[in-house]
């Protein structure tokens, strides 16, 4: 009996490995395919997370712990210092400066700036299988239909001739399944949710709202009777979580692009969320993203989805923090780095940038490679093990290699930097060279004119000078000629990548 026993339990047992061995082939194979949620903050710092500033003034416990369960990259640049063109780096691969959009960015009445032509991250995934949803701040131009007699939009004190009751080209055009969003930035009208191409109530209202204080005011135009201003960043997370809850009955994965609207003005922070943080309204701003991301990581683990979910955490570009506030606060949105939003400077671009897959990504991994927010493109590709688009994604590189190992050799070539004065800048290996002199964007002096004598550019040394404080432009010219010609090949050829 003893014998007997002793082999039914060791059948028992190695049953249950084969079992065992079997569930994990499943996982591996489903793996080839994961859900992807990208969240993008809007105008949110490197300094802004409690967990890569240790003089924070913010707590930010959700994405501390996707930082902790996952990989970090320390070395993260925007396309662009500002929204727009860095929102059509993410979605095409490509430099916004190649399309028509030369600097600034777009107001809530422009066209669409891509092209229905050219491929896009969620156009790619469709072709690959997945349910592809945009929620929140679009940004990147919708096609509007003008009132009956009219031929093309005009807008002027946000007021227009849209005829809102039409419909609206939305992002269903770039492979977009479902989306939810408003036109634009919180401060920019017209103020109304589209979903789906149609406006969910017209903008019959006219809201003019004069400078409050610092952060708390937005531009005058046409809004939405029920447009709420400081429930949009609600809204818009409920509606992610509704979408992440219709996924859970389905085998079929899903790309959701949710795009917050804070903390970008107005700084509208509400409920718990007031007088949390240490650096007033825009801190407690940033303590309600860490809200919505939390929600998203929940609503994942509720629909039993967040095993098989990449999720990427990032910004659009540096936070507007201003010299004001650092008088008035000791927090520091863009950490030890130079300059604010709209900046060629380090502040301008450098973001944080944090991705978990639970059993794919190790946990606690930090990589130093060189990284662009337009690298999403082929990263995914990279992540499905499926070849990218052959006309397209040009300035995209797959880092996938390092979400997943401590690869030192660099991935990427250089990357292009652009401030909202259109100011480049180019970034390779430790060294960053910036043709012009000034900041290129909001903090003064935007454009510097070089004396007699005078180096015309920077060259820095980012590695051991991450705070742009020492310009050895004089001491590598042979840096500066390389970095120069480099940056105009990449103009000239119409890509990057290799």
């Amino acid at each position: 009996m003893n014998i007997l026993r002793f082999l039914f339990i060791l059948a028992f047992i190695t049953s249950c490995k084969a079992q065992t061995t079997i569930e994990k082939q499943d996982v591996t194979t489903k793996n080839t395919a994961p859900n992807i949620v990208y969240i993008l903050a809007d105008d949110m710092g490197y300094g802004d997370l409690s967990a890569l500033n240790p003089k924070s003034g913010i707590q930010t416990p959700h994405m501390d712990k996707i930082l902790s369960e996952g990989v970090h990259f320390t070395d993260a640049h925007t396309n662009s210092s500002v929204c727009t063109p860095t929102r059509y780096g993410i979605i095409t691969g490509r430099y916004a400066w190649r399309s028509s959009l030369k600097k600034g960015v777009l107001n809530g009445y422009k066209p669409a700036l891509i092209e229905e032509s050219r491929p896009t991250v969620a156009s790619y995934l469709k072709s690959n299988g997945y349910t592809t949803a945009c929620i929140g701040k679009w940004h990147i131009g919708l096609d509007m239909q003008p009132k009956d007699g009219d031929k093309t939009i005009k807008a002027k004190d946000g007021v227009s001739n849209v005829d809102f009751s039409k419909p609206i080209k939305d992002p269903s055009y770039l492979g977009f399944d479902y989306s939810y969003i408003i036109p634009a930035s919180l401060d920019i009208p017209p103020y109304l949710y589209i979903e789906n191409g149609k406006a969910v109530e017209l903008p019959t209202e006219y809201t003019n709202v004069k400078r409050k204080g610092r952060g708390l005011s937005w531009r005058p135009g046409e809004k939405a009777p029920n447009f709420v201003f400081d429930q949009v960043l609600d809204n818009f997370t409920k509606k992610s979580v509704s979408f992440i809850d219709d996924q859970k009955n389905t085998d079929q994965p899903f790309f959701l692009y949710f795009a917050l609207t804070a903390p970008h003005t107005p700084w509208l922070p509400i409920g718990d969320a007031v007088g949390k943080s240490e650096a007033g309204d825009y801190g407690d701003y940033v303590t309600m993203v860490d809200d919505a991301v939390g929600a998203v990581v929940t609503a994942l683990e509720k629909a039993g989805q967040l095993d098989n979910t990449l999720i990427i955490v990032t910004s659009d570009n540096g936070s507007n923090w201003t010299e004001r506030d650092k008088e008035k606060f000791a927090h520091r949105a863009n950490y030890i780095y130079k300059g604010q939003k709209a900046d060629i400077y380090e502040g301008g671009h450098r973001v944080p940038y944090i991705a978990k897959w639970p059993g794919v990504i190790p946990e606690g991994l930090e990589s130093n490679q060189l990284m662009c927010t337009t690298d999403l493109f082929a990263t995914l590709s990279g992540v499905l093990n499926q070849p990218n688009v052959e006309k397209g994604a040009e300035d995209s590189y797959n880092l996938w290699p390092a979400y997943t190992s401590n690869i030192e050799t660099p991935i990427r070539e250089a990357v292009v930097h652009h401030s909202i004065y259109g100011m480049f800048s180019i970034r390779k290996g430790k060294w960053k060279y910036t043709p012009e002199l000034g900041s290129g964007g909001f903090t003064k002096p935007k454009s510097i004119e070089p004396k007699p004598n005078e180096v015309p550019g920077t060259l820095y040394d980012m590695i051991n000078d991450p705070e742009e404080k020492n310009n050895l432009y004089n001491e590598h010219p042979e840096v500066v000629a390389e970095l120069e010609q480099l940056l105009e090949t990449y103009k000239s050829q119409g890509y990057s990548n290799k």
